[in-house]
């Protein structure tokens, strides 16, 4: 290419010549294109398709002609386009004519449409789990990204892909997976997965707290189309979840045309909870009474009693909390009143002087309405590049623990106005229970799923997963003695580890196996210090305890999030034939 086209246009076909050489034997079948998406043979344009069509050679006089004299002597044609006069006694050479619509390979640059490719073999998508796919995809410069790999070479049609169809679908499938908490990565994965599906190969996905839009180029020429979407309801149903997760996977494995997809997604908006309201409602207070068995880690009669209290008081609050809801009052007004209930009867408890552990059924309310799901996907997006998304969701995660501290401190206050006598050393058990408190660590985890509205099938993995997570947090506190904010990053580390091996052997999300399995490990003991101390009027002590709190929580949401990333790390799944495709990281953590 001569200097006068720019270096901007000579870099990529410079760059292109130095990763897609291929060896002469394999020139025919197409250059090599990493396998992204599966198994397939190499797609993109060939080395020789980029250079210009060759001169014809001129044609040999009718006339004798002198001798001539030897090659080294003779004089050299002018090539054209060169600009140099053909030497004397020379025919000049008239330029190499082209076939119309070829012009773009004499002249040495890519159309707008593209260019031709060759035809895939037959095969399956890959063995990888689509969402380690397209995160390879997503976190890769649009410039760089390979073309789709289909299985099937797509027959020529007069008529393209439908795009603002193919985008409505591709908006929707993301509304679902973003309004059940998952995070932004693997939202914007799955809507490059979906829109790559179905033939749009130039999308770009972008998700936010509560708007998600995708924009494709048809080509360098034409208008970018642009459609967006506003998520307003978020809901925990993580069976829908599951759902559209196994839409997704056959989407991109090709068993899912445009619309059989629209038909499965209306069948996943259709189909009711897997659990009904009663049933929320006594899982509810059934989490709060594990919670106080989990704390107190005592099995005397007294026990038994504070059980019952957290069981009723933790279901009034639900229903109060559900009136509100009907009412249109925002979710902030609906944490304050769900967590009065239990504050107000373990008050009445220490009012009469009964020595009743009231601390305890108030530490067992608040594990039952810690917002542990939001707090989880927040690191996860702040961890991965996502800040304005992690901003927004740790906000939301602020107000719903402000709310629970603002219902829980107003019945403190009144209660200590009234000499109850409070004990806040109640909270933590004395010694090591371990043979009642992980069977109730385990409980927890199971009406914590409950809640979640996760697959029945799911539940006795989640439940085993949430007992391992204790004993290991148990064993390094107790036999250890490493710091509780240590063992919990690490505990948490384990249950993410298992969470992420668990969702990858059933290609699902992890969040089914990770989120409830955390609920005994969440910081409601000190959480109630805090806000105990607080009330009667010790802010320096209130502030040191809320403050460890909330770093337990940290480690709680960045030790689930690197275990999940050490499985994805060490655990060997193919990602189909040719070079080996290492997943990058974050753009804003390459320090660009």
């Amino acid at each position: 290419m001569s200097s006068g086209q720019g270096g901007d246009s000579a870099q990529p076909h410079e760059r292109f010549g130095e990763e897609q050489r291929v060896p002469e034997d394999s020139e025919a079948r197409g250059s090599v294109t990493p396998g992204l998406l599966g198994h397939a043979e190499p797609v993109g344009t060939t080395p020789a398709s980029l250079e210009p069509a060759p001169a014809p050679e001129p044609e040999e006089p009718s006339e004798p002609t002198e001798p001539s004299e030897p090659e080294s002597a003779a004089p050299a044609t002018a090539k054209p386009g060169t600009g140099a006069k053909p030497a004397a006694g020379t025919t000049p050479v008239a330029p190499a004519r082209t076939k119309p619509g070829d012009e773009w390979a004499a002249l040495e640059y890519t159309p707008a449409a593209g260019t031709p490719v060759s035809a895939l073999r037959v095969g399956a998508p890959g063995a990888a789990p689509w969402p380690d796919r397209m995160r390879t995809l997503l976190r890769t410069p649009m410039s760089e990204r390979p073309a789709f790999e289909r299985s099937h070479p797509a027959e020529p049609a007069e008529v393209g892909p439908n795009v603002p169809r193919v985008l409505d679908l591709t908006l929707r499938i993301g509304e679902l997976l973003l309004a059940s908490g998952e995070s932004a990565e693997d939202v914007e994965a799955a809507m490059l997965g979906v829109s790559h599906a179905y033939h749009l190969d130039r999308c770009e996905p972008q998700v936010t707290f509560t708007l998600i839009s995708i924009s494709y180029q048809p080509s360098l020429v034409d208008p970018p189309v642009t459609a967006s979407r506003v998520v307003r309801r978020r809901g925990s149903d993580y069976t829908r979840l599951a759902s559209v997760y196994r839409l997704v996977a056959d989407i991109t494995g090709e068993h899912a045309s445009v619309e059989d997809a629209y038909r499965r997604l209306a069948e996943i908006r259709r189909n009711r909870h897997p659990y009904p309201g009663w049933v929320l409602s006594l899982s509810t207070g059934l989490l709060a009474g594990a919670a106080t068995l989990l704390v107190g880690g005592k099995a005397d009669a007294q026990a038994w009693l504070v059980l019952a209290a957290a069981f009723v008081a933790s279901v009034i609050g639900d229903r109060l909390a559900w009136a509100v809801a009907t009412r249109g009052l925002p979710e902030f007004y609906q944490f304050v009143v769900a967590a009065m209930p239990a504050a107000a009867i373990g008050v009445l408890l220490t009012l009469d002087h009964s020595n009743l552990r009231g601390s305890v059924v108030i530490t067992g309310g608040l594990y039952a309405l810690l917002p542990g799901r939001a707090l989880v996907a927040a690191v996860a997006d702040g961890l991965t590049g996502f800040y304005i998304t992690a901003a927004a969701r740790l906000l939301e995660v602020l107000y719903l623990v402000v709310g629970i501290v603002l219902g829980v401190l107003l019945v403190l206050y009144l209660g200590v106005k009234f000499s109850a006598s409070l004990h806040p050393e109640q909270a933590f058990a004395g010694a090591p229970f371990p043979v009642l408190q992980l069977p109730a660590a385990m409980a927890l985890t199971l009406f914590f799923a409950v809640l979640l509205q996760t697959n029945r099938r799911v539940l006795p993995v989640v439940t085993l997963f949430g007992g391992i997570g204790w004993a290991v947090y148990g064993v390094l506190t107790v036999q250890a003695g490493i710091s509780p904010i240590i063992a919990t990053g690490i505990a948490a580390g384990t249950v993410g580890l298992f969470g992420q091996l668990a969702s990858r052997y059933r290609y699902a999300s992890s969040l089914p196996y990770v989120t409830a399995a955390l609920g005994p490990l969440m910081p409601g003991s000190v959480i109630y210090i805090g806000l105990l101390s607080l009330a009667e009027g010790e802010p320096l002590a209130g502030l040191v305890a809320i403050s460890r709190a909330a770093a337990i929580a940290l480690a709680l949401a960045v030790g689930v999030n690197l275990g999940g990333e050490v499985a994805r790390l060490f655990l060997q799944i193919p990602q189909g034939e040719g070079p080996e495709i290492v997943r990058r990281a974050a753009k804003r953590t390459r320090g660009f």
